[in-house]
C-alpha cells in the first residue's frame, strides 16, 4: 500500500484515466460544449449594456429589438451547450465508474486468500462503492467545471478590463486571498477525509457482520448490543466526518466575503465614475455581471477544490487495490497441462499465513496420496486440517516445500486447470441467488438435467428437491435462506461432483446431515468415485473409519498417518477422540 503513496497523484490520476475507455469520446465533448455555454454567457451582458446605452439611451425602439433578439437566441444556444454539457458528463462520469467498478472486482477475483484477507472484505466493499462514487463525482465536475470555470474566469476578466482596466483591479485583492484559503483547506482536510474513509471501513464491516450472522443475533437476542455497535461505529463516521468538514466548509464564508467585498468596491468606485461621466450606466451594469461571472467561477473552482481534495484518499485507496499483485498467479504455467491423475505428494511442506518463515500453521508435512485413495483427516480444532487441503487448489501458495497433483508441481498448472480437476466442498456452504439448477450448474455449467439429477442422487439431495414445488427451478433466495443447512451441505456436495473432478476434498461437509444420510453419500462415493481421490476432513470418526487411510493432524503436524484399525492400536489422540465418540453414542 506504501508504494502507491509514493508514486504520486500523477500515478494515481493516470492509472484511474485508464479507466475512461470507451466513454472518451464524451470526456472530449464535454469541455467543448462549455466553451460554448461560456462564450455566450460572456457575450450577453456585453449585448445587455449595448441594449441600455445605445437602444434605450436613444430610444431606438428597432435597436433594443434586434439587440434583444440576438441576447435570446445566445441564451438559447448557451441553455443547449449548457444541457448538453450535463448529458455528456454524466455519461461519461457513469462509464468511467463503471470501467472502474469492472476492474477492482476484476481485480479483487484474482486475488488470493491472503490479498482479501489484507484488505479486509469490508474496506473492499467500500472502495468499490463509498471511494468510486466520490471519485465519480469528480470527475463529472473536473470535466465540466475545470474547464468551464478557468475559461469563465479568464473572458469574464478579459471583458471587465476592457470594459474598465481601473475598476478591475478589485480583482487583484480578491483572487490572492481566495487562492490562499483554497490551498490552506486542501493541505488540511486531505488527511482528514483519509481518516474517515477509514471510518467508513470499520462501519462496513459491522454491517456485514451483523447481516451474515443475524439469526445468530437473533437467536441469543443480541440485537440491543449489536444496535449499541452500528451506532457507536456510525457515530465515529459521523465525528471524522465533522472533523473533516469543519475544514472544507470555511471555503465559502471566504468566497461570499470576497464576492460581496468586490461588489461593494465596484458599486463604491464605479458609482462615482458614472456619477463623473466616465463610465456609462449599461457598462457597469456588464461590469458587475463580469463581476459575479468571475466569482462565481471562483466559488465553482472552490467547491472542485473540496470535492478534489475528498476524492485524493478515495482515488489513493482504489490505485491501491488496483496496484496490489496477487500472490498467487500462473504466469509461466503451461495452459495445456492438466493433472495426469488424483496423485497428491506433500513434500516437507510447511505453511505461514503471513507468508514468512516461523510461526507456522502447517509444519514439515511430509505424505504422498495415490491417485482413487479415500482419506480422511481427523484433528482438534486449530490443528490446521481446512489449511493443509486449501494448498492442493492453490488456494493459498506454500512457504516451504512443494505440494504436487498427478506427479507435477501444482504451480506447473494454470490456476484454471488445476481447480478444474479439484472439486472442493468448503467448511462454510455457499450458495447464490438464484435457482437450485442454477446454483448446481456452478460445477458444470453445460451439465445436463440428467447429470444434474445424478449428481443429485449421490449427494442425497434429489428427493428433498422433488419435494419442493418448483423443484430443481426453486428459488434459492440469497445465500440458500430457503433451505436448511443439512440440505445446504448436500446441494454443494452435488455441485462438486458435477464437476467429475480427479480430487474432491470435503472439508466437514457432512456435519449437518444425520449418520444415515452421511453413510449413504460415503456409499455413492465409493461406488461412483472409484477413480476419484477423496479427502474427508470430519470431526466423527465415523465419517471417515472406512477410508483408506486416516491423517491425524496435531497442531500443524501430522501426528500419524494409517488405517482406522492400527489407528485404534498405536495412535493415543485418535483412539480417545474415538473412544470419547463411542462413549457419547451409547449414552
Amino acid at each position: 500500500m506504501e508504494q502507491t503513496g509514493k508514486k504520486g497523484m500523477g500515478y494515481v490520476l493516470r492509472r484511474l484515466l485508464s479507466c475512461v475507455g470507451e466513454y472518451r469520446k464524451y470526456v472530449i465533448l464535454t469541455p467543448i460544449v462549455m466553451i460554448g455555454e461560456v462564450l455566450m454567457e460572456v457575450l450577453i451582458p456585453r449585448v445587455m449594456a449595448k441594449i441600455v446605452d445605445v437602444g434605450i439611451a436613444n430610444s431606438d425602439t428597432s435597436y433594443t429589438i434586434r439587440m434583444g433578439l440576438i441576447m435570446v437566441g445566445m441564451a438559447l444556444f448557451s441553455l443547449l451547450c449548457g444541457a448538453l454539457g450535463g448529458r455528456f458528463a454524466a455519461v461519461a462520469g457513469m462509464g468511467f465508474a463503471k470501467n472502474v467498478r469492472a476492474k477492482l472486482f476484476g481485480k479483487v477475483q484474482d486475488f488470493s486468500f491472503a490479498n482479501v484477507d489484507k484488505f479486509s472484505t469490508a474496506s473492499l466493499i467500500t472502495r468499490l462503492t463509498t471511494d468510486t462514487t466520490n471519485v465519480q463525482n469528480t470527475f463529472m465536475m473536473l470535466i465540466r467545471t475545470a474547464v468551464r470555470s478557468p475559461f469563465m474566469l479568464i473572458c469574464a476578466l478579459i471583458m471587465a478590463i476592457s470594459l474598465n482596466a481601473k475598476l478591475a483591479t478589485v480583482f487583484l485583492v480578491a483572487i490572492p486571498v481566495l487562492g490562499g484559503v483554497m490551498a490552506f483547506i486542501t493541505i488540511t482536510a486531505y488527511p482528514r477525509f483519509g481518516k474517515m474513509l477509514e471510518k467508513y471501513d470499520a462501519l462496513n464491516e459491522r454491517v456485514q457482520e451483523n447481516l451474515i450472522g443475524i439469526r445468530v443475533v437473533k437467536a441469543f437476542v443480541r440485537e440491543k448490543y449489536e444496535g449499541d455497535k452500528f451506532v457507536a461505529s456510525a457515530d465515529e463516521v459521523r465525528a471524522a466526518q465533522v472533523h473533516a468538514e469543519k475544514i472544507v466548509i470555511l471555503g465559502m464564508p471566504a468566497m461570499q466575503l470576497s464576492m460581496y467585498g468586490c461588489i461593494l468596491a465596484v458599486l463604491w468606485f464605479g458609482g462615482n465614475m458614472t456619477a463623473r461621466g466616465d463610465m456609462l450606466v449599461g457598462e457597469l451594469s456588464s461590469f458587475i455581471s463580469y463581476i459575479t461571472q468571475i466569482l462565481m467561477s471562483l466559488m465553482m473552482l472552490s467547491m472542485l477544490f473540496v470535492m478534489t481534495t475528498i476524492s485524493i484518499a478515495s482515488a489513493k485507496r482504489i490505485t491501491e487495490v488496483l496496484d496490489e499483485v496477487p500472490d498467487i498467479d500462473d504466469e509461466g504455467a503451461d495452459k495445456s497441462l492438466v493433472p495426469a491423475d488424483g496423485s497428491i505428494v506433500f513434500d516437507h511442506v510447511s505453511f505461514s499465513y503471513s507468508g514468512e518463515h516461523g510461526n507456522y500453521a502447517l509444519k514439515d508435512i511430509d505424505i504422498s496420496i495415490k491417485s482413487g485413495e479415500t482419506i480422511g483427516i481427523i484433528g482438534g480444532t486449530g490443528s490446521a486440517k481446512t489449511t493443509l487441503v486449501q494448498l492442493i487448489p492453490r488456494l493459498y501458495d506454500t512457504v516451504e516445500g512443494v505440494v504436487k497433483v498427478g506427479g507435477r508441481d501444482v504451480r506447473d498448472y494454470s490456476l484454471e486447470n488445476l481447480r478444474n480437476d479439484v472439486a472442493m466442498v468448503l467448511q462454510k456452504n455457499v450458495l447464490f441467488s438464484g435457482t437450485i439448477k442454477e446454483n448446481l450448474k456452478w460445477g458444470n455449467e453445460n451439465a445436463t438435467d440428467e447429470e444434474i439429477e445424478e449428481a443429485c442422487r449421490q449427494a442425497q439431495a434429489h428427493d428433498f428437491i422433488m419435494s419442493f414445488p418448483d423443484k430443481y427451478e426453486t428459488d434459492l433466495g440469497q445465500g440458500g435462506v430457503n433451505v436448511s443447512g443439512g440440505q445446504k451441505q448436500r446441494l454443494c456436495i452435488a455441485r462438486a461432483l458435477l464437476k467429475k473432478p480427479k480430487i474432491i476434498i470435503l472439508d466437514d461437509s457432512t456435519s449437518a446431515v444425520d449418520t444415515a444420510t452421511d453413510a449413504k453419500i460415503r456409499d455413492a462415493f465409493a461406488e461412483h468415485l472409484a477413480d476419484t481421490t477423496a479427502i474427508i476432513i470430519a470431526q466423527r470418526i465415523s465419517s471417515v473409519q472406512h477410508a483408506d487411510r486416516i491423517i491425524v493432524l496435531d497442531d500443524g503436524r501430522i501426528d500419524a498417518f494409517d488405517t482406522h484399525e492400527n489407528l485404534i492400536k498405536n495412535n493415543k489422540i485418535y483412539r480417545e477422540v474415538y473412544m470419547s465418540q463411542q462413549k457419547g453414542d451409547e449414552e
